[in-house]
């Protein structure tokens, strides 16, 4: 059967899962990098940039999961760029000529476009739907593997909201932001759907796994 996921993503100690003040320059705005340093530091990271070394134990464990069994990724307008992206035809995104999914990706947004075809088997579909609608022309696209859910927050609440999906995994980094977007509000009882998992790591970092109660 195919599912539903959010993977990788990481929040503050106070539920932020992005900072407040994103630009070009800021995708995460005041957050900088904090949220993503654990990754940083994995060999499933290092391996990617092409270079030696980086940890191994959970978080690598978990890093490791990303691309297993994903047919297509869902994402929102601020996830694929920052406030104003649409207004520029020569942007593609913050990931360069080879961007890491390898997969159809349907960028939820407001400002359609052209579909736009990326080194390594990823294609940029800009659809303008609710959840439900959405979720459907990306798991068609995905051809019986799974859909991830790719960020940013607004639209994993979305998606949370309106009970689509099944599996979740959220890094919890041990830093207060005091600003930003975050992932649970309006969301409160979230964890009656779900059973609920937690692992922490000697990095820190608290990995909390939901999984759609009877699935």
């Amino acid at each position: 059967m195919s599912l539903t996921r959010v993977q990788q993503i990481s929040i503050s100690l106070d539920g932020f899962a992005t900072g407040d003040g994103q630009s070009r320059d800021a995708p995460f705005g005041h957050a900088g990098e904090r949220l993503h340093e654990w990754m940083f530091a994995t060999r499933w990271w290092h391996e990617r940039e092409g270079e030696p070394g980086g940890t191994g134990g959970i978080d690598d464990t978990f890093l490791r999961q990303f691309a297993t069994g994903i047919g297509a990724e869902l994402m929102g307008a601020g996830k694929f760029g920052p406030p104003g992206w649409h207004e520029d035809p020569d942007w593609k995104g913050w990931w360069g000529a080879n961007p890491p999914f390898h997969t159809p990706v349907f960028i939820l947004t407001h400002h359609r476009r052209p579909p736009i075809e990326m080194d390594g088997g990823t294609t940029f579909h800009f659809i303008d739907a609710p959840p439900a609608k959405a979720l459907e022309a990306a798991r068609e696209a995905a051809g019986g593997q799974d859909v991830r859910i790719g960020g940013g927050p607004t639209i994993i609440r979305e998606f949370l909201a309106a009970r689509l999906i099944d599996h979740m995994h959220i890094a919890v980094v041990p830093i207060l932001l005091g600003r930003g977007v975050s992932i649970w509000q309006g969301l409160e009882g979230l964890e009656n759907d779900y059973d609920i998992e937690a692992t922490s790591s000697p990095s820190g970092v608290t990995h909390i796994t939901f999984t759609r109660a009877g699935l």
